[in-house]
């Protein structure tokens, strides 16, 4: 099997060479293994091509769900599929698929797992597999890529920071024919169902159905924020929450309000049009 490994060296704590324990993994196999370093000047196009060079029935992408995104853009809609090896500070799409941190695990799942057909939504032009969302985790999200720290410290100052400026927003939702105004915290668009922290925050969807949901967070509780941020062992119940599946939608906010996919920040937005791409790639489970 050839296989194409997209690392990130900048993900998680960028303690540990996952390019050695990787050839150091495959030397006494007959797979050909194939490793892109991320670096800051590398493009997509690059990838692409490599990609089509080598011709690899699987791409492993090492590091976060930033990783991961950016590896499901490269096979989009092709027969390659798509691995994870969990590397970042939230893994929301390895823990969406229960793989675990276990190296050794990871890459033998990569190898030995079966490929399944999930769909995927496209959002303002970008492609999500997992999670997107407009408000206070999108806030969130933005604080901790400004931040040095990693890991749970940093979201911890990062929430902190989110909390001080958050406010609601006013936002109206056409789906299935009709068009709803709420007043929310957030709103998730959910290709999938749970967060890096372990917060499984769309309860009714799934990865291989053929919609979306689009949850509706309209009060949160300090102590329903800790606890999807900090994964503690209480069951996560936010407050007044409502959720609608479709398979496509346009949400346009009254405020310029932040935006994030997939745990990356996009920006500010008061339009969102988002569609469901179904059998979009498929994922090694």
């Amino acid at each position: 099997m050839t296989l194409y490994f997209i690392v990130n060296p900048s993900s998680g704590n960028q303690q540990t060479n996952f390019a050695e324990i990787i050839t150091q993994y495959f030397e006494s196999t007959a797979h050909q293994v194939h490793i892109f370093i991320l670096s800051d000047h590398c493009t997509i196009d690059e990838i692409r091509q490599e990609i089509v060079n080598y011709v690899p029935q699987r791409v492993i992408a090492v590091g976060g769900d930033g990783t991961v995104k950016l590896a499901a853009e490269c096979i989009l809609g092709s027969n390659i599929a798509l691995a994870i090896i969990p590397a970042g500070s939230a893994n929301g799409m390895a823990r969406e698929i229960n793989l675990t941190n276990d190296i050794t695990a990871a890459l033998e799942l990569a190898v030995q797992g079966t490929p399944k057909l999930i769909h995927g939504l496209r959002i303002n032009g970008e492609l999500s597999i997992h999670l997107a969302d407009i408000g206070l985790n999108a806030r969130i999200v933005k604080k901790f890529q400004s931040l040095n720290e990693r890991g749970m410290l940093g979201y911890a100052k990062a929430t902190w920071r989110a909390l001080k400026r958050h406010k609601k927003m006013h936002i109206a939702i056409h789906a299935n024919g009709k068009t709803i105004l709420k007043k929310a915290e957030m709103v998730v668009l959910a290709n999938g169902t749970t967060y890096g922290t372990g917060v499984k925050i769309n309860k009714t969807g799934s990865l291989f159905d053929h919609q979306f949901e689009i949850i509706v967070i309209k009060w949160f509780s300090l102590i329903e924020l800790l606890k999807m941020y900090f994964n503690f062992k209480f069951k996560f119940n936010p407050f007044k929450t409502e959720i609608i599946q479709t398979t496509m939608a346009t949400l346009d906010i009254k405020e310029n309000t932040v935006f994030q996919i997939d745990g990356e920040y996009i920006g500010k937005v008061r339009h969102v049009d988002v569609k469901l791409i179904p059998n979009a790639l498929y994922l090694i489970t």
